[in-house]
């Protein structure tokens, strides 16, 4: 992902890039239309900005040890901060995520309009308390906004399910 051209004050408090670490499992047409989808988003707008850094930043995201791991870089790519959360708290969410996109895709499958509509509702709902658990647990070390941690919940979804 990479977000060209943002403003001079924005682009100090902004993502250009995100980049997924690790393995490549299959994820499912669903995951990995949110993921374009997360990447567009971030690309287009995003705020992101580490306590005491200046940007903009390249984040390194991955899953370590039953951590989140965050690597914040410079826009060269110079390591900046690392910044581990514990997965624990995310767990539920992310299951219930994965929940939803079977449940969705057999929706699909069966032709069940109504079904689709309502397990999209969910899928909303469910962003919405990752975002929210996300801009908490970075709170005091990443100053994030509501879009910006939504997305970053929907590659941390993707990311889980390449474990």
């Amino acid at each position: 992902m990479t977000a060209e051209g943002a403003p001079g004050a924005q682009a100090s408090r902004s993502l250009v890039s995100v980049v997924l670490h690790g393995e490549r499992g299959q994820i499912s047409p669903l995951q990995q239309a949110d993921l374009d989808q997360a990447v567009r988003d971030l690309a287009m707008e995003n705020r992101f900005a580490p306590r005491g850094l200046s940007g903009p930043f390249v984040l390194h995201l991955s899953i370590v040890e039953g951590r989140l791991a965050f690597d914040v870089r410079d826009a060269a790519d110079a390591p900046l901060m690392a910044l581990g959360l514990a997965l624990g708290p995310f767990r539920r969410l992310i299951k219930d995520y994965q929940l939803l996109v079977d449940s969705y895709a057999n929706a699909i499958q069966d032709g069940r309009e109504a079904s689709i509509q309502a397990i999209d509702m969910g899928r909303r709902g469910l962003h919405n308390e990752g975002a929210e658990l996300m801009v908490a647990r970075l709170q005091g070390r990443v100053e994030i906004d509501f879009e910006t941690a939504r997305r970053l919940f929907t590659l941390v979804c993707v990311l889980h399910q390449r474990i």
